[in-house]
């Protein structure tokens, strides 16, 4: 434990957990954007919406071996850690990198060289706060606009983004997300010591690239619903997905 404080107390530390943890969250985006683009492949034969089925598939994952939602539960409880360790080593290291700027520097350099990290900030807490709104909104149901059901993913977001105001606001945080985003992964590309002036153009492009991918794919949904695209939702019983493997 004592070592554990003292690699935490460096700034190399720091940096570690830093791309660790960004790590950890950037691999969460990926499949969070794979899982939610299922709302496009269709229904089962049932007239199951994929992305129910995928949605129950979270909840039993591991069963009968470990209780139903444990591997649910442990994948949320090792992201938010991460989350909140990301946050606070990232802001710290801010912290530090203003307080080790000579006073001799120009203003403008001092500005221009904090720019990223506010933005980074600013950005990551208005990202938290919508995290925490989307689990209440599509998770818990404890927030309600349209109709909310539990286990009927396809039915909620067509009810939801059917909302104008719901729809475009969803589509402004995920380009905020975007440019945190694009960022983060150069950054993380320079915490592993991967950046270098031969192919630091190739870094800077996979990172833009990457984010354009992840960003569309979740705006996408959004906007499908928004404009009618997707079909209408096909009412049938619960019991059907929950009997259904």
């Amino acid at each position: 434990m004592n070592r554990l404080q003292a690699l935490y107390a460096t700034t190399i530390g720091k940096k570690f957990i830093a791309a660790i943890t960004g790590i950890i969250l950037f691999g969460f985006i990926l499949g969070h954007v794979a899982g939610n683009l299922k709302v496009f492949t269709g229904a089962t034969a049932d007239g199951i919406p994929h992305i129910d089925e995928y949605a129950h598939f979270l909840k039993i994952a591991g069963a009968p071996l470990v209780p139903e939602q444990f591997v649910l539960w442990s994948a949320r409880s090792v992201l938010l850690i991460s989350l909140i360790l990301h946050m606070t080593v990232v802001i710290q290291l801010a912290l530090i990198s203003a307080e080790a700027r000579p006073i001799s520097y120009v203003k403008s350099k001092k500005r221009a060289a904090s720019l990223p990290a506010l933005w980074m900030m600013f950005s990551g807490l208005l990202i938290l706060g919508f995290v925490i709104f989307h689990i209440l909104h599509f998770t818990t149901g404890t927030i309600v606009i349209g109709e909310f059901n539990h286990g009927f993913v396809y039915n909620n977001l067509e009810s939801s983004f059917s909302n104008p105001l719901v729809g475009i606001g969803y589509i402004l945080v995920m380009l905020v997300l975007g440019f945190h985003l694009n960022h983060g992964i150069w950054s993380l590309f320079q915490t592993l010591g991967l950046d270098n002036p031969d192919r630091n153009k190739f870094l800077r492009l996979t990172a833009t690239g990457l984010t354009i991918a992840i960003i569309a794919g979740f705006i996408s949904i959004p906007l499908a619903f928004m404009t009618g695209a997707m079909p209408d939702p096909v009412s049938y019983p619960h019991e059907l997905l929950t009997g259904h493997r």
